[in-house]
């Protein structure tokens, strides 16, 4: 099996253009990418491994690799809602998390888009599946209405 790089490159820059464009971010991919990872690394650490392993197998490449980056085995942190959830989203983005998630809302709102742009690679039965992982207040943030 050749692998084509350039091919995943394209996939990944073309797709961190939407993602940019999406979180109204302008031309900032970085800060972008920097969301997109932080909202990864909160989702696995909220899903079991398992689940985990059937989400990144329907992603393309490069999202696998920004998936699986820096994943250690840890105790899984206590996330009851949103709030939680933004909390541990901000810890991944460490230092730059003031200037990237710059309120509660605007994270509410990354978080939205993110997976709306992540349906493309999802399957309907994959997100009831981790949707039915998640705490009660966490269930909305898979997917809303407007996404079907």
């Amino acid at each position: 099996m050749a692998l084509n790089f350039n091919k995943f490159a394209a996939e990944a820059n073309a797709f961190m253009k939407e993602y940019t464009q999406e979180l109204n971010l302008g031309g900032d991919t970085e800060k972008a990418g920097r969301i997109l990872s932080s909202i990864l690394h909160g989702l696995r650490e909220v899903i079991s491994t398992e689940e985990s392993l059937q989400l990144i197998a329907q992603f393309p490449m490069f999202l696998k690799a920004v998936y699986v980056n820096g994943w250690t085995s840890r105790k899984r942190p206590k996330v009851k809602n949103m709030v939680d959830f933004i909390d541990l989203v901000r810890e991944f983005d460490g230092n730059t998390s003031i200037n990237d998630f710059r309120s509660n809302e605007v994270a509410q709102s990354y978080i939205d888009a993110t997976f709306i742009l992540l349906r493309r690679y999802i399957s309907l039965g994959e997100l009831e599946d981790i949707r039915t992982e998640l705490p009660k207040d966490l269930k909305s943030m898979v997917y809303h209405d407007i996404m079907f």
